[in-house]
């Protein structure tokens, strides 16, 4: 499908204002560890769960399909703590159909994030295959990566955040990790069938069989802040992990990103991607949620996504809860690389096209020009680059008297225009 050149919308839209901006800075704690490495070496130590490692075995590492911060590192220094105990290090992608369902696109999403075989001093370790080890309750199989099941022991290692399409106890964390990352396609498959409606209880059921079929050791989860940062390392026997995740859980959902803006006329999301959340862009900050088993983020009229990110290879999940998107985004669908996971979720409406127009400025321009009982003079508008760079966004006029009042909110500077490129493109918060 092409999308044809705009004039005429564009003649429609001509007279459409945007409003002026203000840069501010929302105000967060900022805690990040200076020295995860350090860190993670002296908890390995102390835990004493290098006893649980022998010389010879073979050892997997996860490696997950999101970029966290500082994850090349921690697996390099995990590397080198089966290293030392005499044992062979392994990094197995643990991200269910993510990659376009193959191992070579697996492979390929963690080397875009630096977990490369020459940084980690391992190989990796990319296969679909999987083994069945079990059925649930309900008769639905339970399968497992089949070199995580062959392997001499395995190291379970993941960022703990809240969900994006359900709340349970468990959520993304070790415990989806050794249930859909470690279970491939099929395995996230088989687990996705029901819906996300009981995803919940689907998940303990399922990832309790896993955990009881493959000799986990110990499990590393870690916490990011509201700046993206590694704020908490935690090494988790193995026999601890259901026991303690729920509270780690708690604690990461008291630290993500977030608009301290509780509502908007229209949301701009600079761009999405796998790289940034599960949902492209995520759902607990945007509000942009594609089930109803979830809520939260900021109320708007309008959503607009303005790109897709190099890192998210194509996959354009998200961008379905979007009402307006751009030309430049549209023409980097990868319709393989996303309906796989569509099909694995069940979850169709996040895959959705929504309108496509030629550039930046049309797109806010239709956002603007569409709004319903608002005074178009005085329109609400936020801009962030996307949902894991929050500490600095836009704007607009309207906003500003209630960005006074608020503690945690800064004003850097305006008001200005936006500022777009001879071709539309927006260059703010580039």
């Amino acid at each position: 499908m092409k999308i044809k050149e705009q004039s005429g919308l564009r003649e429609v839209l001509d007279s459409v204002k945007l409003p002026r901006m203000y840069m501010v800075r929302q105000i967060f704690e900022k805690d990040g560890i200076r020295d995860p490495a350090g860190v993670l070496e002296q908890k390995l130590r102390e835990s004493g769960l290098g006893s649980r490692i022998r010389p010879g075995m073979k050892v997997v590492l996860t490696g997950s399909s999101r970029q966290i911060s500082n994850m090349p590192l921690i697996l390099r220094e995990l590397a080198d703590f089966v290293r030392a105990h005499g044992a062979s290090p392994y990094i197995v992608p643990a991200m269910g159909s993510h990659g376009g369902a193959t191992a070579q696109g697996q492979k390929e999403i963690l080397e875009g994030y630096g977990i490369t075989e020459e940084y980690c001093r391992c190989p990796i370790w990319s296969s679909m295959e999987t083994v069945c080890v079990g059925h649930m309750k309900c008769g639905d199989e339970v399968r497992i990566d089949r070199f995580a099941k062959e392997a001499d022991a395995v190291i379970v290692v993941g960022r703990i955040k809240a969900h994006t399409a359900f709340r349970g106890t468990y959520e993304s964390g070790l415990v989806k990790m050794i249930a859909i990352g470690l279970g491939k396609r099929e395995g996230a498959d088989s687990l996705h069938q029901a819906g996300f409606g009981v995803m919940g209880e689907r998940l303990i059921e399922y990832a309790g069989i896993s955990f009881s079929h493959c000799n986990i050791i110990f499990g590393v989860g870690v916490i990011e802040n509201e700046f993206d940062e590694t704020c908490r390392i935690e090494v988790i026997p193995s026999e601890e992990i259901f026991e303690k995740e729920p509270a780690l859980l708690q604690y990461a959902k008291s630290r993500l990103p977030r608009i301290l803006f509780p509502e908007t006329d229209v949301l701009v999301v600079g761009e999405i991607g796998k790289n940034f959340s599960g949902s492209g862009m995520d759902p607990n900050v945007t509000g942009t949620f594609g089930t109803p088993y979830a809520s939260g983020g900021i109320r708007k009229q309008r959503t607009v996504v303005l790109d897709i990110s190099e890192e998210s290879h194509g996959n354009f999940v998200g961008l379905g809860k979007a009402d307006i998107s751009t030309l430049r985004a549209f023409e980097k669908l990868d319709t393989n690389a996303t309906y796989f996971n569509m099909i694995t979720s069940t979850v169709l409406e996040v895959g959705k096209i929504p309108m496509i127009l030629e550039d930046d400025r049309l797109a806010l321009k239709t956002a603007v020009k569409t709004l319903t009982q608002v005074d178009k003079n005085r329109v609400r508008m936020v801009y962030i680059k996307n949902t894991l760079s929050l500490q600095t966004l836009m704007i607009s006029e309207e906003l500003l008297v209630q960005a006074k009042e608020m503690e945690r909110v800064e004003i850097l500077e305006g008001p200005r225009d936006f500022c777009f490129d001879k071709d539309g493109t927006l260059l703010d918060l580039r």
